[in-house]
């Protein structure tokens, strides 16, 4: 958890391509906005590498950059929205959406923060650093994270949990970087023997909440609560202050 959660089991992972495939789709909408060829555009080249790493297919992702920038009848507008609040046993939630209907999106997680207790703005987001945060695999046999780090301009970095419902590779790490520093270190890291798989801002919790603290029942309240919170359409990423 920690970082960003992610829904665990072999059960879920029948829909997490499809899942994948959508939320990716929306993120190069998104980026697309700000120009649709990739190379004048960072953002929008990090998630076509991204999807094409994964194997979203040759339409899917070029209806997702017209539709993104502008051309033909098919063009939306999404807009980021962020909420706040609690899941069950007052575990911190930020949760990022990315919408073409606030006022639906709002009612939707209003309802799915029942169970849990929806916050106002900066409720919870003052326990959270904002960074930027790339996910990166070693090509490398000898490639050293640290070294890496420190040359490319990272902040820290931290091992990526593998597990095998996972096609992450062994040895990839999470690089944590200012804001601002996101498309710098992105392009610096290849140099340093580390392939960029992902890169984007989201939020990491500064005092995160040790998991064996909560009872087996609290802690699968926790779960369900998020498993809820991840299943809906508009939710892009969930940030939880669980450590592990």
């Amino acid at each position: 958890m920690g970082a960003q959660w992610k829904a665990k089991g072999k059960e879920l992972a029948a829909n997490a391509r499809g899942k994948l495939f959508g939320r990716l789709a929306k993120d190069i909408m998104l980026a697309a906005k700000s120009g649709a060829d990739p190379a004048g555009n960072s953002k929008l080249r990090l998630f076509v590498e991204q999807a094409r790493k994964v194997s979203m297919p040759k339409d899917t992702l070029e209806r997702a950059i017209k539709k993104g920038s502008g051309v033909g009848a098919d063009a939306v507008n999404f807009e980021r929205v962020m909420y706040e609040g609690f899941a069950p046993h007052q575990i911190a939630v930020m949760v990022e959406c990315l919408t073409d209907n606030v006022n639906r999106t709002a009612s939707e997680m209003r309802v799915l923060f029942r169970k849990g207790q929806l916050g106002t703005s900066g409720s919870v987001a003052w326990d959270f650093n904002y960074l930027g945060m790339i996910e990166a695999e070693p090509i490398l046999k000898n490639a050293d994270p640290e070294i890496a780090a420190i040359e490319a301009g990272a902040q820290d970095f931290e091992a990526v949990e593998v597990d095998e419902d996972s096609d992450t590779k062994p040895g990839t790490m999470l690089f944590l970087t200012d804001p601002t520093d996101l498309d710098l270190v992105s392009k610096a890291l290849p140099e340093h023997g580390y392939h960029v798989v992902s890169a984007k801002l989201g939020y990491k919790p500064k005092n995160p909440v040790d998991p064996v603290s909560l009872s087996a029942p609290q802690l699968e309240e926790v779960e369900s609560f998020l498993a809820a919170i991840d299943g809906n359409d508009d939710v892009q990423n969930v940030y939880v202050s669980l450590a592990g």
